[in-house]
């Protein structure tokens, strides 16, 4: 049996545009992390509807971001993110590289 963990929270979204954010709120599911060039939120859809489970908030499902330092087996282990216009509309701006 595989024990569960407790998938960070996307504390705060300020990407507007997207049809998963509400009040600065993210309500997928789960949002995927990473890009081999930055940290990407995968889930960012830009549409005019609004979707996603209005009673939920977003959590981390994966990120692919191995050289960041909340980053372990591809799981991100912060305790929350914020997600925010960056170079593709819309970034996990709580990553940080690893230092060596």
């Amino acid at each position: 049996m595989t024990a569960s963990i407790e998938m960070p929270r996307v504390q705060e979204c300020t990407v507007a545009s997207c049809a998963y954010n509400r009040t600065n709120d993210c309500h997928a599911f789960a949002i995927t992390v990473g890009s081999s060039d930055h940290a990407h939120c995968h889930t960012f859809v830009e549409m005019p509807v609004r979707g996603g489970i209005e009673q939920l908030i977003a959590q981390v499902g994966a990120c692919s971001r191995s050289d960041c330092r909340h980053n372990s087996e591809l799981e991100c282990h912060a305790p929350a993110i914020t997600v925010a216009p960056d170079q593709d509309m819309a970034d996990c701006v709580t990553y940080q590289p690893q230092t060596m």
